[in-house]
């Protein structure tokens, strides 16, 4: 499986790279904190593939990378190329990028 830590993100989010940033925890957690990425909860991510690039490279994230890593490999293995895990997932980027985005 494909991994960025959260600086090889925070690199990519100061560039302005094109890519998708997609949060697959809930509804609930999202309102707690978020990068700005685009919350799809991983229970509908099956009902919502039409909102995940092709074409561009799709950051996957969740509370600690757990989930967001079981999204990975399971889109990877419906064709998906282009995914990568965020390592350590909104935890690990509040330790090492941001601690005003509060831990829960």
């Amino acid at each position: 499986m494909k991994e960025v830590t959260v600086t090889e993100l925070k690199e990519m989010m100061d560039n302005k790279e094109d890519f998708q940033l997609i949060d697959v925890r809930e509804e609930i957690e999202f309102d707690l904190c978020n990068l700005g990425g685009e919350l799809i909860p991983m229970g509908s991510i099956m009902d919502n593939l039409d909102k995940i690039s092709k074409d561009k490279k799709v950051v996957v994230h969740c509370k600690a990378g757990g989930r967001s890593g079981t999204i990975v490999q399971m889109l990877t293995a419906q064709g998906y190329d282009n995914l990568y895990n965020l390592k350590g997932g909104i935890l690990a980027w509040s330790d090492q990028i941001d601690p005003s985005v509060p831990k829960y």
